[in-house]
């Protein structure tokens, strides 16, 4: 069966349920893979032309809001350097805010801080980590259900900008990946946890060994779920490899190398962009110049060099921006702005086009045929998606931005450094 029909067949599944159709509870949307179900989404706007509302926020953060019915939920940091994490109407008013943790630190300029991970939400509860590892659980009227720091359990996070890594949520269960170390491939710091999503209490930890060394055993990435109709399972991405795990006890059902050619090893390519996948098909990005690699979902053990997995691969990756696929097609926002899209059967170049050439570091979403490309300006082109290439709106807000947008009934929340803005027709 071809990807894109085994996609399209999954996907009627994944979104006929009216709650993932309607709501965005983490940073990649209700399938987890950048896709909106949602029609009749506003195209253009400006800072007053389909803006329902904005509201003026404590800090900076490139934290994606997610949305539960009448409740947005987003990470932030105050002038006092307090982690906090704000609960907000769909009317555009702030609920309750609580501070999760005290001590924000700044990384690389104007690049991230602390409050980097993306919250997430069953509709019930809203889980939140902090790049300095204080992880948290709060009911909906902002009642504290559990709190630790990882430091305190797993041992001091040694990662350059901190851990931001945003979790993943499924049937009950929060997966972490805490890939981080020294530098020394021969010690085991990195490991990766699955908590009891009610309690915070470890169903089970697993080394996550490698080769990989100096700032290489440093990830940014966030793991990711895979699912089609005949097995599920969690992927980790970093340290040069990719690897996925049983959700039984978190032991390896296969892993990839050479994402980072040890014929050319760099020692700054740490990953930053996360995986994206759909039923039959798993894109994994690395960084700078390396390369972005397809792979086929059904391996066993080391999988590197088995054509039958390892499918293809292609010169020029996102290094920041995670990958989108949909409807055969693979869709890469690079850093300056190129847009690039691939067959996803055979990695063929279909176009490279170049849109706004500024900084991009949010992910991009599609939704109703459209492609969302948010630029670090706070610029958003929008592209008919497909394999002809056309920017139907660019959209400025004025405000910098480094969030991935989020859609939730008929709105789109807009998460730049000053604002939180809600845009609907």
């Amino acid at each position: 069966m071809s990807i894109r029909l085994l996609h399209a067949l999954c996907v009627v599944g994944l979104i006929s349920s009216t709650a993932a159709a309607d709501n965005w509870p983490n940073w990649r949307g209700p399938t987890n893979n950048g896709l909106c179900a949602e029609k009749n989404l506003p195209t253009q706007w400006s800072t007053t032309k389909n803006v329902v509302w904005k509201l003026p926020l404590p800090g900076p953060a490139g934290s994606t809001p997610v949305v539960w019915d009448d409740h947005v939920f987003l990470t932030s940091v105050d002038a006092d350097g307090r982690l906090l994490l704000i609960a907000i109407g769909t009317d555009g008013k702030e609920l309750w805010r609580k501070t999760v943790d005290q001590g924000n630190k700044e990384v690389r300029g104007d690049e991230g801080n602390s409050a980097s991970p993306s919250p997430l939400t069953d509709g019930k509860f809203v889980w939140t980590m902090m790049a300095n590892g204080m992880l948290a659980c709060f009911d909906f009227d902002g009642k504290e259900i559990w709190k630790f720091n990882i430091e305190d359990r797993y041992g001091k996070l040694n990662i350059a900008f901190g851990m931001t890594s945003t979790p993943v949520l499924d049937d009950g269960v929060l997966y972490l990946q805490l890939i981080h170390g020294e530098g020394d491939p021969q010690t085991r710091e990195a490991c990766v946890v699955a908590l009891n999503a009610a309690d915070g209490k470890e169903i089970w930890r697993v080394d996550r060994p490698s080769d990989g060394r100096a700032e290489n055993e440093h990830s940014y990435a966030s793991p990711m779920m895979y699912v089609d109709d005949m097995q599920k399972f969690l992927l980790t991405h970093g340290a040069d490899y990719i690897v996925a795990h049983r959700l039984t006890d978190g032991s390896e059902i296969w892993r990839c190398g050479e994402l980072n050619k040890k014929a050319k090893y760099d020692p700054t390519l740490r990953f930053v962009a996360s995986p994206a996948a759909i039923p039959g098909l798993i894109m994994v990005p690395t960084a700078k110049g390396a390369p972005i690699v397809a792979l086929k979902p059904n391996g066993k053990g080391d999988v590197t060099a088995d054509p039958k997995i390892r499918i293809w691969e292609y010169n020029r990756t996102p290094d920041v921006p995670s990958p989108l696929i949909a409807d055969g097609i693979v869709y890469l926002c690079m850093e300056n702005g190129n847009l690039t899209t691939l067959r996803a059967e055979t990695g063929e170049e279909i176009y490279t086009k170049r849109t706004n050439p500024q900084r991009h570091r949010a992910s991009p979403i599609l939704a109703d045929g459209k492609l969302y490309l948010t630029a670090r300006d706070g610029r958003v082109t929008v592209v008919k998606a497909g394999e002809e290439f056309e920017i139907l709106a660019e959209n400025e807000l004025g405000e910098d931005m480094s969030s991935s947008p989020a859609f939730a009934n008929g709105t789109i929340y807009l998460r730049t450094f000053d604002h939180l803005w809600a845009i609907r027709e």
